[in-house]
């Protein structure tokens, strides 16, 4: 992964999550699906954020040259949808009290967020799936809803990057 690649390019994909933990390594794996896809064109960063979205959104906002567009992929625990189920958030539409409602390993990276729409020009999607499972002790490997969710977002990201 080429980690500067998010600073020169038009689109810039964030997975978030953590691969040793079942469900909650929907990013990650939504990213090496996503590296694999050879019709994405190479204008396209994608990014396996892990648990350190923080820090790279601040890097990027602190750059000289910004992306058009970010999408973040992470996992959510609104109950509002079915595990498996993909949503997108709009980060404006955040109550303070739901933070809790997607991970993105929590606040305040919904402020980094916030303040990347508020004060750039940068389009910003956030797609989300409630996970089936996410162990207390770690598990490697997603459920067969998300993996369903996976190719789901994938073709979610596929079109709104050809927006």
């Amino acid at each position: 992964m080429d980690w500067s690649s998010m600073f020169n390019s038009r689109v810039v994909v964030f997975g978030c999550g953590n691969t040793l933990y079942g469900d909650d390594g929907l990013g990650p794996k939504v990213v090496e699906a996503l590296e694999k896809d050879e019709s994405l064109g190479k204008d396209i960063a994608v990014i396996d954020a892990g648990t350190s979205i923080r820090p790279l959104l601040f890097d990027l906002i602190m750059g000289d040259r910004h992306p058009e567009r970010i999408i973040v992929v992470d996992i959510t625990t609104d109950e509002d949808i079915e595990p498996g189920e993909i949503k997108e958030i709009d980060v404006d539409q955040v109550d303070p009290k739901k933070i809790s409602d997607f991970s993105m390993h929590q606040f305040p990276t919904t402020n980094l967020l916030k303040e990347l729409k508020d004060s750039t020009d940068i389009k910003l999607n956030i797609l989300v799936a409630r996970p089936v499972n996410v162990p207390e002790k770690m598990a490697e490997g997603l459920t067969p809803e998300m993996e369903r969710a996976v190719g789901s977002i994938v073709d979610r990201i596929k079109e709104i990057v050809a927006v």
